[in-house]
């Protein structure tokens, strides 16, 4: 089936462009925040993957042409959690850190083997109630030394656990 909203590809264009472009994505930290700022937790969505794998992954998602980053994450955050989730999306879209995910292992921390991607990668607090949708199949809300636990990072593939442990050490928190 052909997509119609503009900014989408075939599959057959998707895949064409993964094999000689970079492609654009967003990545979100979801955490809860107590009344001084501090981060007390941090979500976690559980999703079964194209192999049947079960791993822990973070919010994520491919920028469409001409979307603005801002509605890029937020379209990804309402996907992944919930029409009432709602985000405080930061006023300075500056991400904490830019990751780079190349199909070939051992380039970066950051692996996957579709596509070689960029990601600007934020932290972003939400205060709604978070219910998972599309290909999520539960939302766990783990402490921020539950995060970097050894057996949760092994729950979570490409890259995403390092990525989540740069989150914590950009809101203060030393694993």
């Amino acid at each position: 089936m052909t997509e119609t909203t503009p900014g989408w590809l075939s599959a057959d264009e998707l895949n064409a462009a993964r094999g000689q472009m970079p492609i654009l994505y967003v990545e979100a930290v979801p955490v809860r925040v107590d009344d001084s700022g501090e981060v007390t937790s941090i979500g976690l969505l559980l999703r079964i993957g194209a192999d049947g794998t079960i791993s822990r992954t973070l919010v994520s998602g491919r920028v469409m042409h001409h979307e603005r980053v801002r509605d890029a994450l937020l379209r990804h955050l309402e996907k992944d959690l919930g029409p009432v989730a709602l985000p405080r999306i930061p006023a300075s879209l500056q991400p904490f850190t830019v990751a780079e995910y190349f199909p070939t292992a051992g380039i970066t921390p950051f692996h996957d083997p579709r596509q070689h991607a960029v990601s600007l990668a934020y932290v972003v607090p939400v205060t709604g109630d978070c219910r998972p949708r599309q290909d999520a199949l539960d939302l766990v809300w783990v402490s921020p030394q539950e995060a970097v636990s050894p057996a949760l990072q092994n729950e979570m593939p490409g890259g995403h656990g390092v990525l989540l442990k740069q989150a914590l050490a950009h809101v203060g928190h030393i694993s």
